[in-house]
């Protein structure tokens, strides 16, 4: 089936595509991010926004504590603001017109001002993209779900390290949140 989408209500969060996520915690398929920036390209064509999620933290890592999921990020000298690890790969660079939004934590509304951006631009339906399936995109999914958003996920623009993860999520655990849809369902629907 065909999907729809509303180009006035519509947002593509490409979320966690930065240099130290993609180097150092992924094999990324070269044709993944040729994907991705495919699906940008269509969607600015569209006059739909494009909105990158990452997550940075100070110098020092004021934010991080000693224990927790984000101890190894403190340890291993990662995602520090203004770094080149923490910049979005170049393959899926900002263009004009995109927004970048800032999280704290694994969820794109957590810690950042993404529900006042997508609020501002009128956005109810949410299509995205992430590095992991079973990190940014599935603590999104959760949270966009319980605010009421409309989701699609493009799982061929996804990807997590055990690839039995990233199925069931896409195939299964979404499904009823964010049907996983293709990048080529997106682009047919934006054309």
């Amino acid at each position: 089936m065909p999907v729809t989408l509303d180009r006035s209500r519509t947002a593509v969060l490409i979320m966690d595509f930065q240099n130290d996520i993609v180097q150092r915690f992924m094999q990324v398929d070269p044709a993944l991010l040729q994907r991705a920036a495919g699906v940008l390209a269509a969607a600015r064509a569209a006059g739909i926004p494009v909105i990158h999620v990452t997550i940075s933290f100070r110098p020092g890592y004021p934010e991080v504590p000693e224990t927790g999921i984000f101890a190894g990020v403190r340890s291993s000298g990662m995602l520090v603001e203004g770094t080149e690890g923490a910049d979005i790969h170049p393959a899926v660079a900002p263009q004009p017109g995109d927004v970048v939004v800032t999280k704290k934590r694994v969820g794109a509304f957590s810690g950042s001002d993404l529900q006042a951006v997508l609020s501002a631009k009128g956005r109810t339906h949410l299509v995205l993209l992430g590095v992991a399936t079973s990190g940014v995109v599935l603590s999104t999914v959760r949270a966009a779900a319980d605010a009421d958003y409309t989701m699609h996920v493009i799982a061929e623009c996804c990807h997590d390290r055990d690839p039995e993860v990233h199925r069931v999520l896409t195939d299964k655990v979404f499904a009823q949140m964010a049907p996983s849809i293709t990048a080529s369902d997106f682009l047919d629907a934006v054309k």
